[in-house]
């Protein structure tokens, strides 16, 4: 098994709700597609099917300039800071990701499965 990646079954996946993003949430890439002018500001990107951990969660500002947008910046990956004060570290749409369930729902799930 590629480390950061979980079993098929493991990869359940919650609804996701911009109002519970918080940090320290287990959640996996479904958007890896940037635009090839996205490595002027980025050195990390997050890779599809890919589990990672949110870091922080903050307002963003998309790639088109608008603020507005909620962005997650993720533990295992680091990028430059903006040259834009205040100065913070890029994060990814919230959209890019969607949370896992915790595993612990997801064992009884897949018990009740075989009892069925």
């Amino acid at each position: 098994m590629l480390k950061g990646k979980l079993p098929r079954e493991q990869k359940k996946l919650s609804r996701w709700k911009v109002s519970e993003v918080v940090s320290g949430t287990k959640v996996i890439c479904v958007d890896d597609r940037f635009p090839p002018e996205i490595f002027i500001y980025y050195t990390n990107l997050p890779i599809k099917d890919k589990v990672y951990t949110i870091r922080d969660v903050e307002v963003g500002v998309g790639i088109n300039g608008e603020a507005g947008e909620i962005a997650v910046t993720l533990a295992e990956i680091s990028n430059p800071v903006s040259s834009t004060p205040p100065h913070r570290e890029r994060g990814f749409k919230v959209e890019r990701f969607r949370e896992l369930e915790p595993e612990v729902e997801v064992a009884e799930e897949v018990e009740q499965e075989m009892l069925v």
